[in-house]
């Protein structure tokens, strides 16, 4: 678009929220710019089987759905660049969003920029990411049915975690790196009375083990490290989530842990005109589904922001000049 053109929006993020957002918004005309990123679609990227996800009866492989959804946005008008945003300026109007060079202006911003699983940091991680090694018990603990499976973490993610799995698993072992917990007593308790969970503390995953799906793990003690094998037959990290927000943080209100405020009802942060939908701003669901609904509400109230903003100009230039 030439350098004087302002858009009615950009939306930042190319996940489930961030292409939901596109389709509604292009749907109503707004001609939406989703600066997607060069790791597009969000955390179901690392998801092999999607089996939650409303209309996919038989389920989906996570890279297939996201497709789908960059397609549907892409058929009704959504333009896309397929690049990272380096600069995000939303002091005055309009907002900018810069990607290296390049500044793109717009009415309304959109951030959907998602939340990143922490990991491991093992290449046998990243290696048997859907094969075994997963994020989310909500979205994969259907798959592990009377199976063996670990949860690495000592807070309350790990123990929810760890309690939904064996509603489905035949034995949970926790692993903790230390024999304290930071989770709460309530949700620790809990953990502890369940007779499907066993515990190994003082023990951190060394490796991941198995070639095209996890077998096993291999442990060590921090103290001795001494190292053993533990088979398994499933691997769920839950050490916690960073919300991609670096960009935003000296411009819009945000949590201690980085994730952006939003209005109660509304998906409206503190800058009028600038919205946050998915995991962005929601650090309680993290699922595919609820990020889409967010990105949905994100689209109508930036359209209806844009619809008062028009009124506005068109109040201001039917006034009578004095």
């Amino acid at each position: 678009m030439p350098d004087n053109d302002v858009r009615d929006m950009i939306i930042i993020g190319g996940g489930p929220a961030g292409y939901t957002a596109a389709l509604y918004a292009a749907r109503a005309n707004l001609k939406p710019l989703v600066i997607e990123g060069f790791n597009w679609g969000g955390q179901p990227m690392i998801t092999s089987d999607v089996e939650n996800y409303p209309g996919y009866t038989e389920g989906i492989l996570g890279p297939e759905m996201m497709a789908d959804f960059r397609r549907q946005a892409e058929r009704f008008g959504a333009e896309f660049v397929t690049d990272d945003v380096t600069n995000v300026d939303v002091s005055e109007r309009p907002l900018r969003v810069s990607v290296g060079d390049d500044e793109f202006r717009a009415q309304t911003v959109i951030v959907a920029t998602g939340a990143t699983a922490r990991q491991l940091g093992l290449e046998s991680e990243q290696r048997l990411q859907g094969r075994g090694v997963s994020y989310c018990a909500t979205c994969d603990a259907a798959f592990f049915p009377e199976k063996h499976v670990v949860v690495v973490g000592g807070g309350d993610s790990a123990m929810e975690e760890a309690t939904f799995l064996t509603r489905f698993a035949a034995k949970v072992t926790i692993v903790h790196r230390r024999d304290e917990f930071r989770a709460s007593q309530i949700m620790l308790e809990r953990a502890r009375a369940n007779e499907k969970i066993d515990w190994v503390t003082n023990a951190v995953v060394d490796e991941v083990l198995g070639d095209d799906r996890v077998t096993g793990v291999r442990l060590r003690d921090v103290n001795t490290d001494e190292t053993w094998e533990l088979e398994a037959d499933g691997l769920f990290a839950a050490i916690g989530h960073d919300p991609n927000t670096a960009l935003f943080l000296d411009q819009l209100e945000h949590e201690d842990a980085g994730y952006l405020i939003t209005q109660p009802g509304t998906t409206e942060t503190n800058v009028p005109g600038v919205f946050a939908v998915g995991d962005v701003q929601d650090h309680v669901y993290r699922q595919a589904v609820t990020a889409a609904g967010s990105g949905c509400m994100g689209a109508l109230d930036a359209e209806r922001y844009l619809a008062a903003l028009e009124g506005h100009l068109m109040a201001a230039e039917a006034a009578p000049r004095v």
